[in-house]
C-alpha cells in the first residue's frame, strides 16, 4: 500500500484537513473578540503559534493511534479486520463539512457587517474638496453634531481654559457614541469667538446639528447653560441651565452629554454610558492644566521656537499624568519633545537647537514609556492600532508591520496618528491612507493638517490632479503653512512652475523654506546651475543639518554626497524612522543606494516593505 493510501486509511488527511478548518474559525473568533476586547497583538499571535505548532502533534497522533469501539489505541494493536476507521473516516467527513458551513457563515457575515458599517458610517464615504462639503450636506446622517467652544463669561485667570476643557470633555463623551458624527475639536474650536451664524457654522463644519453654551464661575459656585440646536431651522431641540459647585463639574458635563445624546434619539444603555464617562480626564483641574498645556503645545508647532515650546507643553502635561496617570493621549502629546528630539540628533540638529548630550541620551527611553502607556490606556480598539503601529516604528519593532499598517488604516474612527501618514506613505500604503483621509476630513474638515495629509497621500499614489484640487480646495477652507507646502508641490507635479513660484513669493515667508522650494523648481527643471546655487545657499545658512540637504542634493542627482549623508543617519539608533520621514519628504522615489543603509535595508526586509516609494514629480538631474 502507498504512503498516501495508508495515510487516507489512517483517516491522517482528514484529521489535517479537520484540524486546519477548525483552527482557521479559531483563529477568525479570537481575532474578533480580541479587537473588541482591546487585548495586546501578541495574545493572538500566541494562539496562532500554537494552532500551527499542534498541527504536527495531531497527525503524528491521528498516525499513531485509532480509536476503536473499546477506545484508543496504538494502530500496530488493532486487527485490521476489526478496525472502524472508515466509519470514523465518515464522521470526520461529516464534521469538516459542518465546520465549513460554519466557516462560510462566519465569512458571509463579516462581510454584511463590513458593508453595513459602511452604509451606516456615512462619513467614510465621504470624499475630499468640494465633494466633501457636498456629502458632509446632504448624506450624513441626522446625527451628526458639532460642539462650539463654551464661552467663558466670568474672568478669572483660569476660566476660559475651563470653559475650554469642559467643552471639549463633553466632546469626547460624545464621541464615543458609534450612532453619533461628532466634529473633531480642532474644527469646532476654529470658530472660537467669531461671530458667525449657527447655520453657517454647520455648513462649514459638516454637521445637522450644533452644541453651544456658556460658563460662569463665581468661587466655587458654577453655572453652565447648554443648548442643542438644529442648524438648518434655528429650533433648540434642548436647553438647560445647571447651577452647582466646582467640585459637581464631572457630573454636569456627563449629564450634558447624555442629555444631548438622548435629544438626539440616541438610545444609552450601561455599555454606553461607561464609554461616556471613561472618555475623558475626570479631573477638573486637571482639564484645566491640560488646555494650558495644549495652548503652549500648538503654539510650539509654528508660533515659537519647536524644542523651548514642546519643554514647557511637557510641564503641564506632567501635572495632568500625575492627577490622571490613565490619560492616553497626554502622553501621546508629552512625547512629542522627545520625537523631536531624536529626529534632530539623528539629522545633525541638536546642537543647534541647543539640545544636550544628555537629552539625547533620555529621549529614546522616555518616548517608548510614553507610547507604552499611551496603548496601555487606549480608550478604543482603534485607538490602540493607531499607537501600536506609531510605537512599533518608531521602536524599530518592523516583524509584521505591513499587517499592523493595513489594521490600523482600517480603523473606525477619525484619529490619524502620529506617525500614519509618513508610514503608509513611505512603504506603498499610499492608497489606503487617501481613503483613511477622506473619512478624517468628513470629521475634521476645518484642520489644514488633515488637507495636508491628503493631499500629500493623493499626489504618492499618483494622482497629480486630484491632489492639486485637494490642495486648492484646503487652501480656501483651512489655509496654513503645511497646505502651502503640498499646493506647491502639487503645482509643480502638475507643470504648473509659474504659479508655483507665485505661491512661494505670496506665502512662503521662511528663507529656508522658500531656498528649498527654488531648489525644487530648479531640479524639477533641469536647471543645474540654479540648482546649485541653492543647495549652496541652503547648506551656508543652516551647516548642521543633513536632513534637507540630503533631500535636496537627491533632487539634484548628487549621489555621493547623498549616500554620504544618508550612512550617517542610518547609524543613528533613530535612523531608520527619520529615512523614512525623508524618503516621504523627497517624493524621489530611492533617494540613496541601499548598500548605505544597511540597517535600513534590515528593517525593510523585516517587515516584508516594498521599495522604493513612488516618484511623483519628474527630477532630469537624478539619474537612479
Amino acid at each position: 500500500m502507498s504512503l498516501f493510501a495508508e495515510l487516507k486509511r489512517r483517516n491522517v488527511v482528514r484529521v489535517g484537513i479537520a484540524y486546519a478548518v477548525i483552527g482557521w474559525v479559531i483563529a477568525q473568533i479570537a481575532e474578533f473578540a480580541f479587537e473588541n476586547f482591546g487585548a495586546p497583538d501578541w495574545v493572538l499571535k500566541t494562539i496562532v503559534v500554537i494552532l500551527l505548532l499542534g498541527l504536527p502533534l495531531v497527525l503524528l497522533f491521528a498516525w499513531a493511534f485509532e480509536l476503536t469501539p473499546e477506545g484508543l489505541k496504538r494502530e500496530k494493536d488493532v486487527d485490521r479486520s476489526q478496525s472502524i476507521a472508515s466509519q470514523t473516516g465518515h464522521k470526520l467527513d461529516r464534521t469538516i463539512i459542518a465546520v465549513l458551513l460554519v466557516a462560510l457563515t462566519w465569512f458571509a457575515w463579516d462581510k454584511f457587517a463590513a458593508e453595513t458599517t459602511t452604509e451606516i458610517e456615512p462619513a467614510a464615504q465621504a470624499t475630499t474638496g468640494s465633494e466633501t462639503q457636498e456629502i458632509v450636506k446632504t448624506e450624513l446622517s441626522e446625527k451628526s453634531v458639532a460642539v462650539l467652544p463654551f464661552v467663558a463669561m466670568s474672568s478669572g485667570p483660569d476660566d476660559e481654559y475651563f470653559a475650554d476643557g469642559l467643552t471639549e470633555e463633553i466632546l469626547n463623551s460624545l464621541a464615543q457614541l458609534p450612532e453619533l458624527l461628532v466634529t473633531a475639536r480642532t474644527s469646532a474650536f476654529s470658530f472660537k469667538g467669531q461671530d458667525i451664524p449657527i447655520q453657517e457654522i454647520a455648513t462649514a463644519l459638516g454637521v445637522k446639528h450644533v452644541v453651544e453654551g456658556s460658563v460662569r464661575r463665581s468661587g466655587d459656585r458654577l453655572r453652565v447653560t447648554a443648548q442643542l440646536i438644529r442648524a438648518n431651522d434655528g429650533f433648540h431641540l434642548w436647553s438647560e441651565n445647571f447651577d452647582s459647585s466646582s467640585t459637581d463639574t464631572i457630573a454636569v458635563q456627563e449629564s450634558i452629554a447624555e442629555q444631548i445624546a438622548s435629544a438626539m434619539d440616541v438610545v444609552l444603555d450601561k455599555r454606553k454610558r461607561e464609554a461616556m464617562k471613561q472618555a475623558g480626564l475626570r479631573d477638573v483641574e486637571a482639564f484645566t492644566i491640560y488646555q494650558k498645556g495644549l495652548e503652549v503645545y500648538e503654539q510650539a508647532h509654528g508660533e515659537i521656537e519647536t524644542i523651548a515650546g514642546l519643554r514647557r507643553a511637557n510641564a503641564y502635561f506632567e501635572q495632568v499624568i500625575e492627577r490622571v496617570p490613565t490619560f492616553s493621549q497626554v502622553y501621546m502629546d508629552h512625547s512629542d519633545l522627545f520625537i523631536h528630539v531624536l529626529s534632530q540628533a539623528a539629522s545633525g540638529l541638536y546642537n543647534a537647537a541647543g539640545i544636550s548630550d544628555e537629552d539625547v541620551a533620555g529621549a529614546y527611553p522616555h518616548a517608548i514609556a510614553d507610547y507604552e502607556a499611551a496603548v496601555r490606556y487606549a480608550k478604543t480598539p482603534e485607538t490602540r492600532l493607531l499607537t501600536e503601529l506609531d510605537l512599533a516604528f518608531i521602536s524599530d519593532n518592523w516583524l509584521g508591520i505591513g499587517g499592523r499598517i493595513e489594521r490600523a488604516l482600517a480603523a473606525p474612527g477619525c484619529d490619524d496618528g502620529n506617525w500614519t501618514p509618513i508610514i503608509a506613505n513611505a512603504f506603498g500604503y499610499s492608497k489606503n491612507h487617501f481613503d483613511r483621509s477622506r473619512k478624517i476630513l468628513a470629521c475634521d474638515p476645518r484642520r489644514s493638517l488633515s488637507w495636508f495629509n491628503s493631499a500629500r497621500s493623493a499626489l504618492r499614489m499618483g494622482d497629480k490632479v486630484e491632489a492639486l484640487r485637494i490642495a486648492r480646495e484646503g487652501s480656501l477652507i483651512a489655509p496654513g503653512a503645511w497646505l502651502s507646502t503640498a499646493l506647491i508641490r502639487t503645482l509643480i507635479a502638475n507643470g504648473q512652475n509659474d504659479e508655483a513660484r507665485q505661491e512661494i513669493a505670496d506665502h512662503i515667508h521662511d528663507d529656508l523654506l522658500a531656498l528649498q522650494f527654488k531648489a525644487l523648481l530648479a531640479a524639477h527643471e533641469g536647471d543645474q546651475a540654479s540648482f546649485e546655487r541653492f543647495l549652496n545657499e541652503y547648506k551656508a545658512a543652516d551647516p548642521s543639518d543633513m536632513f534637507w540637504p540630503l533631500i535636496i542634493s537627491a533632487w539634484g542627482g548628487q549621489r555621493e554626497a547623498v549616500n554620504r549623508m544618508a550612512a550617517t543617519i542610518d547609524r543613528h539608533h533613530f535612523g531608520s524612522a527619520t529615512l523614512a520621514q525623508i524618503a516621504v519628504w523627497c517624493a524621489c522615489g530611492a533617494p540613496w543606494d541601499m548598500d548605505a543603509t544597511p540597517n535600513f535595508a534590515a528593517k525593510l526586509k523585516e517587515g516584508s516593505l516594498p521599495w522604493p516609494p513612488q516618484t511623483t514629480m519628474e527630477f532630469p538631474l537624478k539619474d537612479w
